[in-house]
């Protein structure tokens, strides 16, 4: 199902987090001075939400946007924009789910994270309904997967945050069933190409991977039987990497390298149109549901048991291993030498990896139930829960 409509809208800026994990896809932030201590007088503004979510927030300039599903059967679809300066609401756009609105209780229909080229916001929820808005809330097209492949679905909820790569919103729908992963043109909807995937349950997202020396940039495209890379614009095959994969935690491209959760963790070196080269393996920096997170030539990986574990991005040597309080679902994001980390009780925890072993510097509780992955735009930390939204900054005097 297509329903089309115009579109115009704003640039984004440096310090935008337009996608989840960040500008780049790997938590990293273009800013590195986010504060490391936070306390009651840090929370700027908190705004209540109306339904569920575990959708990062995404920032474009001033505009703040994230998703939630609300009703009895959360087939309520919201889409909402508030002024990232002050909390107040610019817009709101609801929608009525048209495909299954199954999940599991700890997860909900509004857990993909949506993206956005800076011009359009680009939404999809576990219903597999994709909704592109321009940055003042007006509808520019929309697709309701489920209606055009009646049988993508699983039983626990889809969860494949989008990416934005050369005018391309990539969308996996991989599934037990009819799995797949389409390029949708981001005019127009319509799609740019469409791949056939493997059937089984997927809660990956696509990594983006730019081109180098004039070569087209390819999406990575992660599952239980490997790693497939695409060209973004044509969805042509580029590599295969067929040694399996976590169906969970995301792969992350950084400086050259992209670190697969498949054995552990791999380290893979893209080589054009050849098969990549694989750099090493590890299975201490085994990650559990967090994807792992590369900042100055070290690799972070969080487990099940909520360790946190520093690796040598070089040759993925263990560093040293320090426990954190968890559990903990969100993948941490980071700001100069600083992670942030935040459990499933809402206690956010600031790691300094420059420390010899690692150090917790500050705690503060958010008091709620978060599986959100934070966002950080314009010095400020976004972290939100089922029912709030907080803007976290350096505290007020």
């Amino acid at each position: 199902m297509l329903i089309l409509a115009g579109c115009f809208a704003l640039q984004a800026t440096g310090d935008d987090w337009p996608q989840f994990r960040g500008p780049s896809g790997n938590s990293l932030a273009n800013a590195s001075d986010l504060p490391t201590k936070f306390e009651t007088n840090s929370i700027a503004w908190s705004v209540d939400l109306p339904g569920r979510g575990l959708s990062s927030p995404i920032v474009v300039g001033d505009n703040l946007v994230l998703t939630c599903s609300s009703g009895a059967k959360q087939d309520r679809l919201h889409i909402i924009c508030f002024d990232a300066r002050t909390g107040q609401k610019n817009w709101q756009r609801q929608f009525w789910a048209t495909g299954r609105t199954m999940s599991h209780p700890k997860t909900s229909v509004a857990a993909p994270t949506p993206a956005s080229d800076g011009r359009r916001v680009f939404a999809i929820f576990s219903s597999n309904d994709l909704i592109c808005l321009d940055l003042d809330g007006n509808l520019q097209w929309l697709r309701g997967l489920t209606r055009d492949y009646p049988n993508a679905s699983n039983s626990l909820g889809m969860s494949s945050s989008l990416t934005v790569v050369d005018g391309v919103v990539v969308a996996m729908v991989e599934n037990d069933s009819e799995s797949f992963t389409a390029g949708l043109d981001v005019t127009t909807g319509t799609n740019r190409w469409k791949l056939e995937r493997p059937k089984m349950a997927n809660w990956t997202s696509p990594v983006a991977i730019p081109g180098t020396n004039g070569t087209p940039a390819v999406v990575a495209l992660q599952s239980a039987k490997g790693v497939l890379a695409v060209e973004a614009r044509t969805g042509r095959q580029v590599w295969n990497y067929p040694d399996g994969a976590s169906t969970i935690p995301s792969s992350t491209f950084n400086d050259g390298i992209l670190y697969v959760p498949s054995f552990g963790l791999t380290a893979l070196r893209p080589m054009g149109q050849e098969p990549p080269r694989q750099l090493w393996r590890s299975n201490q920096l085994r990650p559990g549901t967090a994807s792992p997170v590369i900042l100055n030539q070290r690799i972070f990986t969080v487990n099940e048991a909520a360790v946190l574990t520093c690796g040598d991005a070089r040759d993925g040597k263990r560093v040293w291993q320090l426990r954190l309080k968890g559990p903990i679902s969100a993948t941490p994001v980071a700001s100069g030498s600083m992670l942030y980390c935040i459990n499933e009780n809402g206690l956010l925890q600031v790691v300094d990896t420059a420390a010899a072993e690692g150090a917790v510097v500050s705690e503060f509780s958010l008091g709620k139930t978060i599986l959100s992955t934070p966002s950080i735009a314009g010095r400020a930390l976004y972290v939100r829960s089922d029912e709030k939204l907080w803007k976290l900054t350096k505290p007020s005097t």
